[in-house]
């Protein structure tokens, strides 16, 4: 039996993927996808040890990167932060700064168990970013992409993801660390010579 298709929000953010399930950075061939939640410590320690390596493999053209940010861990805060944080990622990606915002809100981590960053502070954190529009602080005050959020949450859960950080090259799953996605790329990317 097939699994019920979820429907796509009215409204994604710019920079979405085909699906509409998440960010994408680069156009290279090998396609990975990393399904992060902003409030995890683990995604922001996948972060510091991964990041400047998946980088790199987007400047050089051969990875199109996908982020998919979740609201897993929302029971864990006292306002809903995992989701508001991934809605203010979806703002952030219409101006155009995806990536320096998401290192900003691993960067400024709030402890689980809390109320997380208020919304005020994300807005101020997109400025610290470079973001420079006042349409970002409409954005993220009103919530604009909660509704994608959970649907981006749930297409992660209908695609077999459980916890976070979750990391897929080409489809298949690997561990979250440099080498081994760099590893898996090399593979994919020398299969497809052959």
């Amino acid at each position: 039996m097939a699994a019920p298709e979820i429907p796509r929000p009215a409204r994604v953010p710019a920079g979405a993927n085909a699906s509409g399930d998440g960010i994408a950075l680069g156009s290279g061939p090998v396609p990975i996808d990393a399904y992060i939640d902003f409030q995890c410590p683990f995604c922001r320690m996948f972060e510091e040890r991964s990041g400047a390596t998946l980088a790199r493999l987007v400047s050089e053209d051969r990875v199109t990167l996908v982020y998919h940010p979740l609201g897993f861990l929302d029971q864990l805060s006292t306002t809903r932060y995992s989701s508001r944080a991934s809605s203010a990622s979806g703002c952030a990606s219409d101006a155009g700064a995806f990536a320096p915002f998401k290192d900003a809100l691993f960067a400024n981590q709030p402890p689980e168990g809390g109320a997380g960053l208020s919304d005020e502070e994300l807005v101020v954190l997109g400025q610290a970013a470079g973001i420079d529009d006042a349409a970002f602080a409409r954005c993220v005050t009103g919530h604009a992409y909660l509704e994608w959020t959970a649907y981006v949450t749930e297409r992660g859960l209908a695609r077999g993801v459980s916890g976070t950080p979750t990391v897929l090259v080409a489809g298949v799953p690997v561990p979250a660390n440099p080498d081994t996605i760099e590893a898996a790329v090399a593979a994919v990317m020398e299969a497809a010579v052959r």
